[in-house]
């Protein structure tokens, strides 16, 4: 409770520092960028205001830096993508920032987390997302991923550091200890963010979790996101994207979560075998999406069914009459069936005598 005093030059062998869920306040202090050998600094749920202090840009050492849930303001700093750049962990969630997503950001090649959500961020998300090499890596197990305590310290190892992070995932708020070793996940939902979806999101094939929802992108879902096979939770919901639902979508097998509503999508939602696993609340609110999900028939869909219909009955009364038309006499009437039989024995004895006559004449021209 109360401010942070603002003499940290003197612990700067620090090397982890957890201040989360505290009722701290006012500014974070400027000394804290003398903390040269901090890996985490964990701030999350206090209610400290300000811009970031530029002096944690020498915090070079920096695994993982989460600030969420507080009230800090301004735009996100540049130099986090300059100086920090063995950043694992991002979460800036639930605060006051505004401006737009610094293109800075994609120089955090080590990046596994990154959390924007719940700001007041606006303009497009940069197009330099494949820059993230550590997302591109598709080598996570996420049936590992745990929301429990996993590690604690050793003898061998006592200052072994337990990361956790607070993260919405299947629209639920959940803590994860070291998360960074198991989940990747961009979120930047709830901010006012506008443009395209950007197709290099489609590069970073590790990605677990992408949460585009509720901000103002337009443009259509990019079919390169088929290519994330990784991917378990999607939600584009509440934005204003249009044409339709690529069909690429469905050979994600792992996706468990899908939220495409309250969008101008249009057409048919795709058939495949992933797809069909989600019912009408994944694409509801898209007046122009029609599909078996949304018990809604697309445009020409009654029409053909009644040609379809009708073909087929048609075929059907043609089999039956001629059948019965050809057949049933012969089956039915003996003096039509013994006719039938005598035919079909005339007809063999002419083939086979034919035949006989044939190799006969061979054999001639072969022996001349």
């Amino acid at each position: 409770m109360g401010q942070l005093p603002n003499c940290w030059e003197h612990l700067n062998t620090l090397e982890f520092l957890d201040l989360s869920n505290n009722k701290l306040s006012g500014k974070i202090p400027q000394s804290m960028g003398t903390l040269v050998n901090l890996e985490a600094l964990v701030l999350r749920h206090n209610n400290f205001i300000g811009d970031l202090p530029f002096t944690l840009k020498n915090c070079t050492r920096l695994d993982i830096l989460d600030l969420s849930e507080n009230l800090l303001s301004g735009p996100i700093p540049s130099w986090i993508g300059q100086s920090l750049q063995q950043l694992q962990i991002l979460s800036l969630r639930v605060n006051h920032f505004n401006g737009s997503v610094p293109v800075h950001l994609c120089y955090l090649r080590q990046i596994h987390i990154l959390d924007l959500s719940r700001n007041n961020l606006s303009k497009g998300i940069p197009t330099c997302l494949r820059n993230y090499t550590a997302m591109m890596e598709s080598r996570v197990i996420t049936s590992q991923i745990v929301m429990g305590r996993r590690i604690s310290s050793t003898s061998i190892s006592p200052l072994i550091y337990d990361s956790n992070v607070l993260l919405m995932w299947k629209g639920q708020d959940h803590m994860y200890w070291n998360p960074e070793n198991l989940l990747k996940s961009i979120d930047l939902s709830s901010n006012d963010l506008t443009g395209e979806v950007p197709k290099e999101l489609g590069y970073l094939l590790g990605l677990v979790s992408l949460n585009l929802s509720r901000n103002n992108l337009h443009g259509q879902i990019p079919s390169e996101i088929g290519n994330l096979n990784s991917l378990e939770f999607l939600d584009l919901s509440r934005n204003h994207i249009s044409g339709k639902i690529p069909s690429t979508l469905s050979k994600i097998d792992r996706l468990a979560v899908l939220d495409l509503s309250n969008n101008d999508l249009n057409g048919r939602i795709p058939w495949g075998r992933q797809l069909q696993t989600f019912d009408g609340s994944s694409f509801e609110g898209n007046t122009n999406l029609c599909g078996q999900q949304l018990n809604k028939s697309c445009p020409g869909e009654d029409e053909d069914s009644i040609f379809y219909g009708a073909l087929y009955m048609s075929l059907g009364l043609g089999f039956f009459a001629g059948f019965w038309g050809l057949l049933g006499p012969i089956l039915l009437w003996q003096p039509w069936r013994i006719a039938y039989l005598r035919f079909l024995n005339r007809l063999t004895d002419y083939i086979l005598l034919m035949v006989e006559v044939n190799m006969a004449k061979c054999h001639m021209w072969f022996k001349g």
